[in-house]
């Protein structure tokens, strides 16, 4: 795209914001929102910069709050999340685990903390943990399918967004507000404990301060670490010695640290807030190891190799983060709000105790966002967004080479509500530029993302509606320029810099309602790509490794995602509701060219809640089918079922948010492996788990 044109689309989508808006559910003020009729409990405030209900989200989305944080905690995000219908996990053992939605994983996943980019190297590879953990989440939200008008061309696939209080927007009104969390599992030795404090310094002033701390030893396993398709694939036979692992997960156990300190001044209407925060984690990734060198032996013919040693990951973030927003109102805009953050991040790759490769990656991120006055039926935002990224990979087997990459972008959303439909249209423009430093190449991209949605509000309490969107995502260094060995995956990944723009098409339609007995969500989904990227094993070898090539192919993904839930029953506190929930993806290469690779199956599964004042329970069945639609040198996953129970007591009722709970995870002991892990067969997921954990909010 030229300079002129590029120009010209900037002016276009200034000149289409020039109508209003309406208030940031983050903000200080959220009485102006605009929800529709529909109650604003739930408020979204990943979707756009505007206020909305969950109910008035047009796209796939998912908000996981901070109750259901307390049960559904794991070590890792993807883990945490990995229940949500439409999210599955990399699952790369219990210390690196990334969301995969709708099948797409990756850079196109943007994972954000408090609406700001995570800062790391958790995108360049599936061993790579995400910086922090979920223990200190208040909320967390999730968008599926293209989300590139807010969070730029990275978030084709999905928005991933963990929410604390690490900035504080209010000062508590007795002073003080606090969470804690406490936890321990048997599956692995896993005790785990996180805490957060906001806390009133004065009548516009407040602080927060929080941390976190997990233990875990090698977790164990139903069976053998291998599975049946990869044991016979190799040609073993039922006497030949096995060394797979057995009952147990060598290498699994894992450390995680750290904390966050901030403040904010918040006035009558404006707020500013700024903290800093560290993390660390040490763990293991199961499946790597130092591969085997030859040495001259003595005899003729003789070899001696080097013993394989484990490989663990240390990971290190030092991270800053500044909001600020004010309410006064200037030109065409009532409102404005400032989000930034820096990190330095580095890990390195321990390969048998010693330093092998070291990964540094050091960034920032900005964003502002100017909400519009609001002019009859239109409410409307803009805003500009900066991304700069220095990222370095130092060792003999550094398989990406030092790159500087930085994105700018310009957006615009807006809405007109013309009762009972609502219409929604955004617009977005982007730059990237990635220089590969140890090559002297440099390669730019110029993108523009396109959406517009119209929903019917057939009541208050539904809506059916229907979102259209055209993204475009530029290549990553990664994919651009990989070329060496990744001993943590074992594998010899090859990129490949003359790849050009990825382009998504996507129609959705979804169906809400929700009142006092029903809730339920529907979700379908059709994608066309042109020139999609992926990474496939070729089936050669080099260096000893499966060679992992990154390709550009036309391919195309469809599904859907369900889930309901039915209060049956209701007598004063007490209650039983029944839900169910439901998944799929299908994603092939055009051309008949076959199935794409780690695609997740068809997944099912129901539960019934007893809720009262004092004692909740749960118990829930998920059956996840098998997965024969493969791609070349991929093994098909068996299927499996899984049954999970708990109970919690609140001895306090009501009166106090005081809960002790018993869960018991995998109460068959079932053999589950990920199709959308690249260690599924040598790496399936913990056995039979009983966690208690205690939770405590004032």
């Amino acid at each position: 795209m030229s300079m002129l044109s590029s120009s010209r689309l900037i002016c276009l989508l200034f000149a289409v914001s020039a109508t209003p808006a309406f208030a940031d559910p983050a903000s200080t003020d959220t009485d102006q929102a605009h929800h529709h009729g529909h109650e604003m409990e739930e408020i979204f405030s990943t979707a756009s910069p505007h206020a909305k209900s969950q109910m008035d989200v047009l796209q796939g989305s998912s908000l996981v709050t901070e109750e259901q944080l307390d049960k559904m905690m794991a070590a890792t995000i993807g883990e945490t999340l990995s229940g949500v219908p439409g999210v599955h996990s990399t699952f790369f053992g219990p210390g690196a685990s990334r969301p995969v939605i709708r099948g797409l994983g990756g850079d196109r996943i943007r994972m954000l903390t408090n609406g700001i980019g995570t800062i790391d190297a958790a995108n360049t590879s599936p061993d790579h943990a995400v910086a922090g953990d979920p223990l200190t989440a208040r909320r967390v939200e999730v968008l599926k399918g293209a989300s590139t008008l807010i969070y730029g061309n990275n978030a084709i696939g999905g928005v991933v967004n963990i929410i604390d209080d690490r900035i504080p927007t209010v000062v508590p009104d007795d002073g003080l507000d606090g969470r804690s969390r406490l936890s321990y599992g048997t599956v692995a030795d896993d005790f785990s404990a996180g805490g957060a404090l906001t806390f009133g310094l004065s009548e516009q002033l407040a602080g927060h301060v929080n941390g976190y701390y997990r233990d875990a030893g090698d977790y164990d396993i139903p069976g053998s670490a291998e599975s049946e398709a990869l044991h016979e694939a190799e040609g073993h036979d039922e006497h030949e010695e096995e060394e797979a692992a057995e009952g147990t997960v060598e290498n699994s156990s894992l450390e995680n640290k750290g904390g966050a300190f901030g403040l904010s001044w918040i006035g009558d209407d404006a707020m500013l807030g700024a903290s800093v925060s560290y993390s660390k984690s040490n763990y293991g990734v199961p499946a790597g190891h130092v591969h085997e060198e030859e040495e001259e032996g003595d005899g003729e013919g003789d070899h001696e190799h080097e013993e394989e040693g484990p490989v663990r990951i240390d990971l290190e973030q030092v991270r800053f983060d500044l909001k600020g927003e004010s309410d006064v109102d200037f030109a065409i805009f009532q409102q404005a709000k400032l989000r930034f953050g820096y990190g330095d991040y580095e890990h390195k790759e321990l390969e048998g105790g010693e330093t092998g490769t070291v990964f540094k990656n050091k960034g920032w991120e900005g964003r502002l966002e100017l909400i519009q006055k609001e002019q009859g039926n239109w409410h409307g935002s803009m805003g500009i967004h900066l991304r700069s990224r220095d990222f370095q990979a130092i060792g003999d087997e550094a398989f990406v080479p030092p790159t500087d990459t930085f994105q700018w972008g310009v957006f615009a959303v807006e809405e007109l509500e013309l009762d009972p439909v609502t219409i929604d249209m955004g617009a977005r423009f982007d730059h990237q530029k990635t220089d590969n430093n140890g090559l002297g190449i440099s390669r730019a991209f110029d993108t523009v993302s396109l959406s517009a949605g119209a929903a019917y509000h057939l009541a208050e309490d539904s809506l059916i509606g229907i979102n259209v969107s055209r993204a475009e995502r530029a290549p990553t260094a990664e994919e651009l320029f990989s070329n060496g060995p990744h001993i943590a995956t074992g594998a010899f990944e090859v990129g490949d810099s003359s790849l050009t723009t990825e382009k998504g098409t996507t129609a959705e339609i979804s169906f809400k309602h929700q009142d006092d007995r029903l809730s339920a969500t529907l979700n379908l989904y059709h994608t066309w790509y042109n020139d999609f990227i992926y990474e496939v094993e070729t089936g050669e070898e080099e260096d000893g490794l499966e060679v992992f090539q990154f390709r550009q192919q036309d391919a195309t993904f469809w599904g859907f995602e369900a889930e309901a839930s039915y209060v049956i029953w209701k007598q004063d506190d007490k209650s039983i509701t029944f839900d169910a929930m439901a998944d799929y993806v299908r994603a092939k290469l055009d051309d008949d060219l076959g199935d794409l690779p780690r695609i997740p199956p068809f997944r099912f599964g129901f539960g019934a809640d007893y809720a009262s004042d004092y004692i909740d329970a749960r118990a829930e069945v998920r059956f996840v089918s098998e997965q024969d639609k493969i791609s070349e040198h991929e093994l098909p996953t068996e299927g499996y079922t899984e049954v999970n129970l708990e109970a919690s007591w609140k001895p306090m009722g009501e009166e106090e948010d005081l809960a002790l709970t018993l869960q018991v995870q995998n109460l068959t002991n079932e053999e589950r492996r990920l199709h959308t892990s690249f260690l599924k067969d040598v790496l399936p997921l913990p056995g039979r788990n009983f966690r208690f954990s205690v939770n405590y909010g004032f």
